[in-house]
Order: structure tokens, then C-alpha cells, then sequence
């Protein structure tokens, strides 16, 4: 199992004394990164938002720096929102960050969790889900031949165009990221291909069927199995404590996703309700390197997931606290995890 890092690049929606921009926070995104690939880390993700509260807007820039100052780890976008983007350029960039990077460059398309970019970019809410099709099938064109022919209903059609440049890897990886509908589970096994489920909320073990949705799906479509693989992409934090880990984690996450459900008509959350969620049984990954090694161990044990993906730079977190649990996830967490899995071990010296 691969075992890696996602964040949005989180910075202060409003000025301040400890307000935190977007240069700074991009500066820390790449030592973070790089940290991550020293430590032995399989892949490091970055989402694509249009807010004040996240500075990537443009992810596939930040991954380009990063991947010059890393050597081995993944680069992945997390996700890459295809509904409102034009997927020639989407591929031509990761192509690009593939060149670049040596064939380290992964796609994640979603559809979004945010709206913000339909109408930044001119685009009918109404046509949400038409519109992923629609460009997830053109992607996939572009992937699988240099020159292509198209139509569709929402961009110009391609008449026999090649795009360039070409990936270094023979197939730029792209996966399907969902956040719990049926509908897009089947839609990745359909398609046969990997598939990211983001889990941020309620009992973890309740979302297993849709990876064996996911899997009927591709059996059902004539897919190779072995062409499938899951990721599950959560929130946590690693400190040298799991009283720490809670304390340091808590407020950053908590102003989070109060912010974000207030605009969602949630609930707000307490510290009750984040301990109970950090339990064996509930979503969040908190506590020190032997409790994370153990909840992702006993979580693989439900999903037998081949991906796991722990989002840790929420919100204003502070980055001496974030580089000190990212070293803690590749030095402590990894070979725990890998240990039990008979997973070998990243040779970081290499």
C-alpha cells in the first residue's frame, strides 16, 4: 500500500497579525513536499480550489517546483476539478509535470466539492455532472492516443489534432475522486480506473461498499482487475503524543470545518464530537505514530485500499508542527504500516 500526503495549501481568509498568504504558504508547501520525499513518503497531493481561504488554485505550478526538488515521490493533484477546466490543457500540464518530473505526475479528477469555479470560468451549474462526463471522456482520448477526434455538447469539437508534449510514462495515471456517491463509484469501475474516496465525516467501515460497488462495476464492464486500484483520503495529524497530536490538531480543524459548514447549513462541531471522531472507529486519524500506524492497518483490513492519503495542513496549521508530523508519518508511521502489510521499505538513501 502507498502511503502519502494531500493538503489545499490553506492560508488566512482574512488579514491579521498571524495571518498567513499565499507566498508564504507555498514557500512551506514545497519544504513540505520535499520533507516527504526525504522521509520515504509514496505521494503527495494537492487540490485545486478557487477561495481566499487556499492559495492552489493552480496546482500543477506548485507540483512543477516541487518535482525539482524531489526525487521519488508521486505528484498528484487532489483533485483536479475537470468539470470547469478545459481537459487539453489539463493533460498538456500534467504531461508537462510528467516530462518534468521523471513520470512521477498523476491526474485526480473530481467534480468538485466547491462551486466557486462554474461561474469563474463560465460554467452551468445545472450541467455539473454532464460536464464531468463529458470532459473525463475527452481526457481519457487525449491519454490514450496522440491525435485525436472528438465531439461533445459543452466545448468545440477536435478534428484529428495532436496534443503535446506526450507524457514520459507511457500512461499518465488518472484516477476518479469521489466523496461518497454510488453513482461515480461505478462510473470509475465502468471506466477501470483507480479510485479516490474522500472520508471526512461518520463511521469509515460504512463507505466499503462502494468499493465493492466499484469493483461489480468493472467486472461487470469487462475490466481488468489489475488495472484497479482504491485510495482513501482522510484527516489527521501525528504528534510525538496522541494527547498532543489532538491538542495541536483540534482548533485548526475544527475553525475549518465550522467555516465550511456554515456556508453548508452543518452543524458545529466541539472537541466531544472531534475525540469521538478520532476513536478506532471514526474518520479522523489523530494520536501518535503507533495509534495512526494502527487505524491505517485496521482500516486496510476493511477497504483493503492500495492507497492511503492523510491531509494534515488544515487550516492554519503551523509549519515547524507540520514538518515535524510529516517526519513522524515517513520515519515512525510508514514502517509500522509497511511492516504489517509485508510491504518492503523505501530505501531513502538511494
Amino acid at each position: 500500500m502507498e502511503l502519502g500526503l494531500y493538503t489545499f495549501a490553506d492560508v488566512s481568509p482574512e488579514p491579521g497579525a498571524n495571518a498567513i498568504g499565499a507566498h508564504q504558504r507555498l514557500r512551506n508547501l514545497i519544504e513540505e513536499i520535499e520533507l516527504a520525499d526525504q522521509v520515504g513518503l509514496d505521494v503527495f497531493g494537492l487540490g485545486e480550489h478557487h477561495r481566499p481561504d487556499y492559495a492552489a488554485s493552480a496546482p500543477v505550478v506548485a507540483l512543477a517546483a516541487a518535482a525539482e526538488r524531489t526525487k521519488r515521490i508521486r505528484l498528484t493533484s487532489a483533485v483536479t476539478v475537470l468539470s470547469s477546466d478545459d481537459p487539453v490543457r489539463v493533460f498538456q500540464q500534467f504531461a508537462t509535470l510528467d516530462q518534468l518530473s521523471g513520470g512521477r505526475a498523476e491526474i485526480m479528477a473530481g467534480r468538485g466539492s466547491f462551486i466557486e469555479s462554474f461561474p469563474l470560468f463560465g460554467y452551468n451549474l445545472e450541467d455539473y455532472d454532464e460536464l464531468f462526463a463529458e470532459k473525463l471522456d475527452l481526457l481519457l482520448a487525449l491519454r490514450d492516443s496522440e491525435r485525436v477526434t472528438w465531439t461533445g455538447t459543452h466545448r468545440a469539437p477536435i478534428n484529428d489534432r495532436g496534443v503535446y508534449p506526450r507524457p514520459y510514462q507511457d500512461k499518465l495515471p488518472i484516477w476518479i475522486a469521489i466523496g461518497g456517491t454510488p453513482q461515480s463509484a461505478a462510473r470509475a469501475g465502468v471506466l477501470g480506473l483507480p479510485l479516490a474516496l474522500a472520508i471526512i465525516g461518520g463511521e469509515p467501515a460504512r463507505f466499503a461498499p462502494l468499493f465493492d460497488l466499484y469493483r461489480e462495476a468493472a467486472r461487470r464492464g469487462g475490466q481488468d482487475p489489475a488495472k484497479l486500484a482504491t485510495s482513501i483520503n482522510v484527516h489527521g495529524f501525528i504528534g510525538e503524543t496522541t494527547e498532543q497530536a489532538a491538542d495541536d490538531f483540534y482548533l485548526p480543524q475544527a475553525e475549518v470545518m465550522n467555516r465550511i459548514g456554515r456556508e453548508r447549513g452543518w452543524g458545529p462541531t466541539s472537541r466531544a464530537h472531534f475525540d469521538q471522531s478520532r476513536s478506532p472507529q471514526g474518520a479522523l486519524f489523530v494520536g501518535n505514530p503507533e495509534v495512526v500506524a494502527e487505524k491505517i492497518v485496521a482500516q486496510h483490513k476493511i477497504f483493503k485500499n492500495d492507497r492511503f492519503l492523510l491531509q494534515m495542513a488544515i487550516g492554519l496549521m503551523p509549519h515547524d508542527k507540520i514538518m515535524k508530523a510529516i517526519e513522524l508519518y515517513g520515519t515512525k508511521v510508514a514502517p509500522l504500516v509497511r511492516k504489517e502489510l509485508g510491504v518492503p521499505a523505501v530505501d531513502t538513501a538511494a
